[in-house]
Formats: structure tokens, C-alpha cells, sequence
């Protein structure tokens, strides 16, 4: 039996509870400080200024700083080791202003473009495009695979909002250079995948699984990617893998359920998400997922325990109301899912479903005068089914009022048309004993 529509709904919806690790948004947190090559003796102040960033006593290094380049407004290094000191005080407008003016006094030093670029992209300025370019053209000071590879990943997260295609090329310039790192993939496939274009960012997805083979950011992306496109199978198996390396993630263990639940494999559904409530007990959505399994799978018992427990939390919840009510009214508890049906009406009126379930628990009960007015209020928001006209002849009938019940019964044969054969055989044998006989 496949999954429950609202389950597969949360199943394929994008984020689907597992995130991979949200690619560049430490970007602006690779700020880092490198002694940028001095043309001669620094003064003595950024000497100190230095020794104590050296010892992360900024506090300290912070006036040493700024009376240096008071002193020589040109000097490039004392600029931007006050840019770095600001950013680790949290100062980042006085960070971007002194890299400002580190570039300013010499504009082709790798590591001030590439760090002030990483503020700005971080404060989301479009001018950050223009000095990760350029840090991208330079030579860094020290590690320069490793700072070109910075600074090309840094420009592809600044370009992906307005320019995704160079973003796209930037990501692979990127991996180039680090060919043993996931990231320029994973954060290419994300792109790619906001571009439509499933098929690219699935290869990107394989290329940083090839890398690592039991990244869990890479798992859940391509499991991701997978569920959205319907691919059950791929994802079940990923999900496997995924759950075997964190069998204590709730977040994957609800979603290999939801997986099996989507495939039709009800059982093995029903299993990984109660394992999954044993980590995660509190969840709600969890905790609905397994009341629409057991609606599935006819355990009607077990769905009444989960939707009290939903309603515990949750009690203005019509929705929530109407399927306890149905669970009850399917274990034939009729006089406790009439209470349910009616405080889901009472708390939204318009759920027009609910009257008619209301008709079929108050009919339960024998209370005919309720059977009537709810199937009546159902009529002004639903069409009428031939099984309405039915259930409203027999509670007139109960009640002795004949001739209601008569139009209800000929309502109901003109439209059964021979599909409730048991039905219309008591309809008419009804009409035969209560109708007037014609002379």
C-alpha cells in the first residue's frame, strides 16, 4: 500500500529533515591572519601590535593598530593586521574598513582582497565579487594552493545569487585545486539543483561521495536529490548506508522510514519510525507519519495511542480531532468518536468530511436526530452521495417520519444504480411497507 498523500508530501518536500551541511556559510569565518611580506622594518608599534595577535590578546594589539596607521595612513601591513584584529573582536564594519584601506595602499596583496572580499560576501555586498576576482589572480603570501582554493571557493559562494553559471565554473576551479575536498561539489550540486538541472548536480554529488565515500553530507544531499525525483530505490539504499553510519540520528532513521512507507513497505515503515520515536519522542511529525501508517495498515488501536498523544500537545487541532475520531469510529466506538467529530466541527466548522462521519458515529449510537442535521449540514458543503441519501432514509425511518424517509430511498436508488446491491434491496422493501398504496 503506498504511503499516505500528507506523508509523501513531507517525504519529497525540499530539506526533507536532513540538511547537508550548508555549503559556504563559514566562508566568511576563514578569515585568518598571515604575516604579509614587510618592504621594510615595521614600526614599533606593529611590532607589539603583532607579538599580540600572536599571544590572541587583540584587546591589546587593537590601539598599537590604530596608532600606526595613524602615524603612516599608506601602511599597508599595519591595515590589514587592524582589519584582522577588528573581525576577531566582532567588528566587522571596522574590519571591512581597514581591509578597505589595506587594498587601498597596495592593491595586489592576496590575502587583503581575499579577506576583505569574505567580509563583504559575509555582509552580502556586491562588491565582494570584485576582490575575491582579483585574490583569485594573485599569489598568496604562503600555502597558495590552498589560499587560491580559498579564494575560488569564496567567489563562487558570492556569485551564486546573481551570476549561478560563473558560480558553477568558480566551484570547479575550486575543486581543481583541492581534488580531495567535498565541499566544491556538495555546493555545486546544491546550485545545480536550484538551476533544475538534476542530472549535473547528481554527478557533482557522486564526485564528492568518490571522494568520501562515507560523508554524511554527501549521503544526505544525493539522498535528497533522490526523493525528489522519486527515485526510491537509490534512496532507500542510501538511506541504509546513512542509518548504519549514524544509527543514533533520529533525522535519518524517520526518513528511512519514510522512505519505506513512500516504496509500500509498510511493515519495515512502521519498524524504523518506531525506532526512530525512541530517540525522537517529543516529535510530532514523527508521531503523525506512524498515526498514517497505522490508518494504512488497519491497526486502528495503535493510531488512536499516537493521535492522543498529538492531541496532548496539540488539542485545538480539528484535524487532529477528525482522525481520532475516525480511528475510534473504526474500532466501532461510536459514542467517543461522535465527541471527536464534534469538537473538530466546533473548531472548524467547514470540514465537511467531518459531518458525514459524524452521521456514521451518531448513527452508531442511535441518534437519528444528529444523523439527520449533520448529514444535512454536509449537503451545504459537499455533494450528496448515493450512501447519504441512504443513511438519511434510514434515520427518518427510525424516527417514524415515513414520508422523509421515502424521498431519501428514491434519492438513493436513482443514485446507486445497482452498486449497493444489499442497500437497495432494504430501500425498496422499505418503500413497499411505507408508502401509500395507490388505488
Amino acid at each position: 500500500m503506498a504511503a499516505s498523500k500528507r506523508l509523501l508530501t513531507a517525504l519529497l518536500a525540499l530539506g526533507l529533515g536532513l540538511v547537508p551541511a550548508a555549503s559556504g556559510q563559514n566562508s566568511g569565518q576563514t578569515v585568518r591572519h598571515v604575516k604579509v611580506q614587510e618592504g621594510t622594518p615595521p614600526p614599533p608599534e606593529l611590532a607589539q601590535a603583532e607579538t599580540a595577535i600572536g599571544k590572541q590578546d587583540y584587546a591589546t594589539a587593537e590601539p598599537l593598530l590604530k596608532t600606526a596607521v595613524g602615524h603612516d595612513p599608506q601602511n599597508y601591513v599595519a591595515w590589514f593586521d587592524l582589519g584582522f584584529v577588528e573581525h576577531a573582536l566582532g567588528k566587522d564594519p571596522d574590519a571591512i574598513t581597514a581591509y578597505r584601506n589595506s587594498v587601498a595602499a597596495k592593491a595586489d596583496v592576496f590575502e587583503s582582497n581575499l579577506n576583505l572580499g569574505l567580509l563583504l560576501a559575509e555582509d552580502h555586498q556586491p562588491d565582494a565579487v570584485q576582490f575575491l576576482r582579483t585574490a583569485t589572480q594573485l599569489t598568496p603570501t604562503a600555502n597558495p594552493q590552498e589560499g587560491l582554493f580559498r579564494a575560488w571557493l569564496g567567489l563562487a559562494h558570492a556569485l551564486e545569487p546573481t551570476q549561478p553559471e560563473k558560480a558553477i565554473k568558480a566551484y570547479q576551479q575550486a575543486a581543481a585545486l583541492a581534488p580531495r575536498d567535498t565541499e566544491p561539489h556538495l555546493s555545486a550540486g546544491i546550485l545545480l539543483e536550484k538551476q533544475k538541472q538534476p542530472a549535473q548536480a547528481e554527478e557533482e554529488y557522486k564526485q564528492a561521495l568518490a571522494i568520501d565515500p562515507s560523508s554524511p553530507d554527501a549521503l544526505t544531499a544525493l539522498t535528497n536529490l533522490y526523493m525528489r525525483n522519486h527515485q526510491f530505490a537509490e534512496a532507500e539504499a542510501l538511506l541504509r548506508k546513512l542509518v548504519a553510519m549514524k544509527p543514533q540520528d533520529p533525522a535519518a532513521v524517520m526518513q528511512l522510514g519514510r522512505m519505506l512507507a513512500a516504496e509500500g513497505k509498510q511493515d519495515e515503515a512502521i519498524a524504523q519510525l518506531q525506532a526512530a520515536e525512541k530517540l525522537a519522542p517529543q516529535d510530532a511529525g514523527l508521531q503523525r507519519d506512524l498515526a498514517d501508517l497505522y490508518f494504512a495498515q488497519k491497526k486502528f488501536a495503535l493510531a488512536e495511542a499516537q493521535l492522543r498523544l498529538l492531541l496532548a500537545s496539540d488539542s485545538k487541532n480539528a484535524e487532529l480531532h477528525e482522525l481520532l475520531g475516525r480511528a475510534l469510529l473504526e474500532q466501532t466506538k461510536y459514542g467517543a468518536a461522535q465527541q471527536e467529530f464534534l469538537i473538530a466541527l466546533r473548531l472548524k466548522p467547514d470540514l465537511g468530511a467531518a459531518y458525514g462521519d459524524l452521521a456514521f458515529a451518531a448513527n452508531g449510537s442511535n441518534n437519528y436526530q444528529l444523523v439527520i442535521g449533520a448529514l444535512n449540514k454536509r449537503a451545504t458543503l459537499l455533494p450528496e452521495t448515493a450512501i447519504t441519501y441512504f443513511l438519511r432514509a434510514t434515520a427518518y425511518d427510525h424516527l417514524r417520519d415515513y414520508k422523509d424517509a421515502a424521498v431519501d430511498y428514491h434519492k438513493f436508488l436513482e443514485a446507486a444504480q445497482g452498486k449497493f446491491p444489499d442497500q437497495e434491496w432494504q430501500a425498496r422493501h422499505r418503500l413497499i411497507a411505507i408508502e401509500p398504496k395507490k388505488q
